[in-house]
């Protein structure tokens, strides 16, 4: 498979077979994001990998309380449930987190805000990097924004510094799901 056909094969999955990800498979997925390109080569990535039973157990305690925390608060959480469930099936979960970021509601100054628009495009690339790489391994993969619905008891159990941007449950795929409505190329595309 070459890489135009690894990109339109790729598919969010959302149910995981039970069975454990071999380590060199997870390693090579976590080395296609170490790989990815990023702004002024500053790397601004950390991956925190969570695959222990209890430790994936622990993580989907605390993003469950996040998701209710908001809910009280009379917020929306969309499909933050659905996304819990979905990380408490997946045998890995690795957490992407920018070591020079603040919490996206923090004062920041323009240098900042410019510094880690940059970070995130960077790290964007890195997430695509790993779910190519999982493709290429056989394994199913989902990129979860709904971590910050849990934001704070997230960075807190994780115990690292920075800006938590997002996470990627991995796991052997249990569906097959048919590829997502595209906008036609002439809505999105303008030549200038």
């Amino acid at each position: 498979m070459n890489t135009r056909e690894a990109i339109a094969m790729r598919r969010s999955i959302r149910q995981f077979q039970d069975r454990p990800i071999a380590d060199e498979d997870l390693q090579a997925i976590l080395m296609a994001g170490i790989q990815a390109p990023s702004g002024k080569n500053r790397q601004p990535w950390r991956f925190l990998v969570v695959q222990d039973e209890v430790q994936r157990a622990e993580m989907v305690r605390r993003m469950r309380a996040g998701i209710a925390k908001v809910q009280a608060q009379g917020e929306r959480t969309g499909s933050a449930e659905n996304s819990a469930r979905i990380m408490e099936q997946a045998p890995v979960t690795v957490f992407i987190l920018n070591p020079h970021g603040l919490p996206p509601w923090l004062v920041h100054s323009i240098e900042q805000s410019f510094q880690e628009l940059v970070d995130v495009q960077s790290i964007g690339a890195a997430i695509q990097n790993m779910l190519l790489a999982a493709l290429d391994l056989g394994l199913g993969s989902l990129w979860i924004c709904d971590v910050l619905f849990a934001y704070d008891e997230l960075i807190e159990w994780l115990g690292e510094p920075g800006q938590l941007v997002a996470a990627i449950s991995f796991g052997y795929p249990n569906e097959s799901p048919a590829a997502r409505p595209r906008k036609a190329f002439d809505e999105v595309v303008r030549r200038v």
